[in-house]
């Protein structure tokens, strides 16, 4: 599995930046997809998740994100993107996409605390927001 992770920079606290994951190797739309992201000193924490297609179900957002981040999975171009407005300095990590380890495995409860029911491919991208 490749996953290939884009759209992380810098930006000034308000700002905007849009990430992008595009996964080969698997059946990309039997698979729950989602972004963690890890701040030095942190635990890795769940940003969004995007349920498989036989989930027909909004992306699912951290308390963290919603209202701020909204996404979507394009299953034709493999692709899931993460739109990320009102950013702030907590915001700064790098952020990861993640596979879920099981196929057709959802994005259920305490999904955006549990890293260990995904699999990160990438070596993730940098988001620093910064004045």
């Amino acid at each position: 599995v490749q996953v290939v992770e884009s759209g992380g920079g810098l930006v000034q606290p308000g700002g905007s930046l849009r990430l992008s994951c595009t996964v080969s190797g698997l059946d990309f739309a039997s698979y729950s997809i989602t972004w963690f992201r890890q701040a030095p000193g942190k635990e890795r924490e769940g940003v969004a998740c995007f349920a498989h297609t036989g989930i027909p179900h909004a992306p699912f957002y951290s308390e963290a994100a919603k209202g701020r981040f909204t996404g979507s999975r394009d299953n034709d171009k493999d692709t899931v993107v993460l739109q990320m407005n009102s950013l702030k300095d907590e915001d700064t990590a790098t952020y990861y996409c993640g596979t879920h380890r099981v196929q057709y495995g959802g994005c259920y409860g305490s999904w955006f605390r549990d890293p260990e029911i995904f699999n990160f491919w990438g070596q993730g991208t940098q988001v620093t927001v910064s004045s």
